[in-house]
């Protein structure tokens, strides 16, 4: 199982590092690159046309701005892509947002939120668990133990507030 990272800058890195992090906790290879749609769009060409034969399954592509890396890179390939929009600019990351969750009809581009590298990590590790059981069962006990922290902290704050009175 291997998720191909492209950012178009390195300083979408501190967003994107929480995805490399997330896919690694499952035991999902990654493939981490910097190119640009606009300045360098013969790199990402190569790297998305060889793709599936180095085992990439899904991309995950973050860009700020006019935020085109994802849309150019679904338009090389039929592996699913995933933007995260990128707050780079004074607008917010809404620029960015917009630009990737209006793809036109027949090239999509799942869209997560903005800065959203976690949940891109998770549903690209949803989209691999369709056809491995290991790892959806995996999916599955990071729920559980999201819902468990939850528990913990309720009864913590439960035990603070009978503890105040």
């Amino acid at each position: 199982m291997k998720v191909a990272i492209i950012m178009g800058s390195d300083s979408d890195w501190p967003v994107l590092e929480p995805a490399v992090t997330q896919l690694n906790e499952f035991g999902i290879d990654t493939e981490v690159l910097v190119a640009s749609a606009h300045r360098t769009p013969d790199k990402v060409h190569k790297f998305v046309a060889g793709a599936k034969d180095r085992g990439v399954q899904v991309i995950i592509a973050a860009a700020g701005a006019a935020a085109h890396l994802p849309g150019v890179i679904a338009s090389f390939t039929t592996l699913p892509v995933i933007g995260i929009p990128v707050n780079a600019t004074p607008l917010g990351g809404m620029d960015a947002l917009l630009s990737i969750v209006q793809m036109p009809a027949g090239i999509p581009v799942a869209t997560m939120a903005i800065n959203g590298a976690k949940n891109a990590a998770l549903f690209a590790a949803q989209i691999l668990a369709v056809h491995n059981t290991e790892l959806a069962d995996k999916l599955t006990a990071h729920r559980q133990n999201m819902a468990d922290e939850v528990e913990k902290k309720d009864a913590r704050l439960a035990e603070k507030l009978a503890a105040q009175r």
